[in-house]
């Protein structure tokens, strides 16, 4: 059976996963450290790739060209953007994720990479400029998953940044722009090159701040690197058990 590779900015939301994993060793090859490790008979690498999208795709595409596995999990933390109904220590399960500040600045404003005519991905007859799709499978397994244990997750479009929301003004911007309800740092590269290589992709986050006046004493990340990484570890014991076709419900402590 193909591996899973978790995929994370820092070591702090991959720490959980890490201290879980049977049978786990440490490999470095291609610039980046990784643990191996199962979840029952499950294969599972999760690698620190680094913050931002240069990270990230640089991560991604090293782990995917090393094991080739069957899906790509990212995960990590993320900024809610005001009015999106989220608050801090929630899950979100990404449907797409938008390279949301890739594009440029002309006379009349900001315009994308479709105004360009610089598609990011080009597969299968078919163009990408700034969203690119996620795996529809993996975020409905999520999303039963959610509803079968009495989780909180919520399904949303993200928008990927390299320059953070710090306001709450222009994370007002983004997010009617793009319709997203969350920003991080790493996810849509990540996604970009899943899509690239024909591999799913699932991005499951939790809600570490609000996008609003940056204040580091109202955020949470600690939370919410833990319930994301405690979901995603049930997530990889549900595909352990493949004779499964339906969730059991039951209470964990998620």
């Amino acid at each position: 059976m193909k591996p899973i590779i978790i995929i994370a900015a820092v070591p702090l939301e991959i720490d959980l996963l890490e201290r879980v994993l049977e049978h786990s060793g440490r490999v470095n090859t291609g610039g980046y450290e990784y643990i191996e490790g199962k979840v029952g008979a499950l294969q599972v690498v999760v690698c620190a790739g680094g913050v931002g999208k240069v990270n990230a795709a640089a991560a991604a595409a090293v782990m995917i060209d090393r094991y080739q596995p069957q899906l790509v999990i990212n995960t990590g933390c993320a900024g809610a953007y005001i009015g999106s109904g989220l608050v801090v220590g929630n899950l979100v399960v990404a449907s797409e994720d938008v390279l949301a500040d890739d594009g440029v600045v002309v006379e009349d404003g900001w315009k994308d990479l479709r105004f360009m005519n610089l598609p990011s991905v080009e597969q299968g007859g078919q163009s990408c400029y700034n969203k690119l799709p996620l795996s529809r499978h993996a975020s409905e397994k999520a999303m039963q998953l959610a509803d079968n244990y009495g989780v909180f997750l919520r399904r949303c479009r993200f928008a990927t940044v390299s320059t953070c929301s710090g306001t709450r003004h222009y994370g007002a911007v983004l997010s009617q722009r793009w319709n997203a309800l969350v920003e991080s740092m790493e996810g849509a590269a990540v996604a970009q090159v899943c899509l690239r290589c024909g591999v799913d992709c699932l991005e499951i986050r939790g809600i570490s701040n609000m996008v609003e006046e940056r204040d580091l004493k109202k955020w949470d990340i600690a939370q919410a690197v833990e319930s994301a990484q405690r979901f995603v570890l049930k997530y990889l014991e549900e595909m352990d058990r493949p004779d499964t076709a339906l969730i059991t419900k039951a209470t964990p402590e998620l």
